[in-house]
């Protein structure tokens, strides 16, 4: 079985209806890192058939060169899951890198999911195990049970927050998605956040924050997106091309932080290998580095990789 890859970016996730064709033709020339194409929220009830054909087509036929190819299909308390995997993975799952579902409530739906999967990919003589999964937590259920969901299958690749949906489940008292409730001081989403980011990092997932639905507001979306990644967040989704730029800035490292975190694993490597003395901790400059500054640094340098940064200094061996 195929080992799934966990560390596609995805700082910008942008969301398309399935049934515009539009839409998903100028999906492919923005530079989003992830693309999902939608057949829940975004598509009304009686669209959803057709809207799977058109992603089948879109999928095969489209440019998706850069990024991740995701489809958010309906969540299984619906009749529409089923048939919008099979049709979607059957049509284009050469094409296809994961399938979202969203509204998970517990690791059983998961497991459906993965099952259905494997069956699909047997059937059609796929490369078993190659679709990812990403897990949509948008209730008090699903967060309660995040854990369970995150080790549910080794297709899983990132948890994501669905703030609409979980703002209603908890009765919060606000209206405009991923604002603070008026009458409470502190920031109201920090324990949901770090409950799903704790359950992605100890499964080494991805964790990805939910959208902003004032699509013409960047100063209030870089203020959400800005949170999330001060956490510790991969990624955040976009609704409108005019939050793509904004989120690929805000969850990729300062070049001055990428081109250090790099500097730290080469003198990292060179000081603890038998040329550099096999020390288990050294300077750099006027910094100590030591085990504990490689997994750090291993964090901002796999960022700035994945954004695609190129390094702007180098490591120069000491001379003896």
């Amino acid at each position: 079985m195929t080992t799934v890859n966990r560390l596609r970016p995805r700082r910008s996730c942008l969301a398309v209806p399935g049934s515009n064709p539009r839409f998903l033709e100028k999906a492919q020339g923005l530079p989003a890192d992830q693309v999902f194409l939608d057949l829940e929220d975004a598509c009304a009830p009686l669209a959803k058939p057709e809207a799977r054909h058109t992603i089948v087509k879109f999928l095969n036929e489209g440019d998706w060169t850069g990024k991740t190819r995701v489809v958010r299909v309906n969540d299984w308390t619906t009749e529409w899951t089923y048939r919008d995997v099979v049709t979607v993975v059957e049509g284009a799952g050469p094409n296809l890198d994961c399938i979202m579902l969203p509204k998970v409530q517990n690791a059983e739906q998961i497991v459906a999911l993965d099952l259905l999967l494997t069956q699909i990919e047997k059937t059609m003589g796929f490369e078993v195990g190659k679709i990812g999964i990403e897990a949509q937590i948008e209730n008090a259920q699903g967060l309660n049970n995040v854990n369970a969901i995150a080790t549910a299958s080794q297709r899983v690749e990132t948890i994501i927050f669905g703030p609409a949906d979980f703002m209603a489940s908890i009765n919060m008292k606000s209206l405009v998605v991923g604002e603070q409730p008026p009458g409470y001081p502190a920031d109201a989403y920090h324990y949901i956040l770090m409950k799903i980011l704790m359950a992605a990092r100890a499964n080494n997932l991805q964790a990805i924050d939910g959208p902003y639905l004032q699509i013409r507001n960047i100063d209030g979306y870089r203020a959400v997106a800005q949170r999330a990644a001060a956490l510790g967040f991969d990624g955040k989704w976009v609704l409108h091309p005019g939050q793509v730029e904004a989120s690929n800035e805000i969850f990729s490292p300062s070049q001055e932080d990428y081109d250090h975190a790099e500097l730290i694993l080469d003198a990292y490597d060179y000081y603890t290998s038998e040329a550099g003395g096999k020390k288990g901790s050294a300077m750099l400059g006027d910094e100590m580095i030591d085990e504990a500054s490689r997994k750090m640094a291993l964090v901002i340098s796999g960022k700035g990789r994945a954004a695609g940064m190129q390094r702007t200094s180098k490591f120069e061996t000491p001379v003896s």
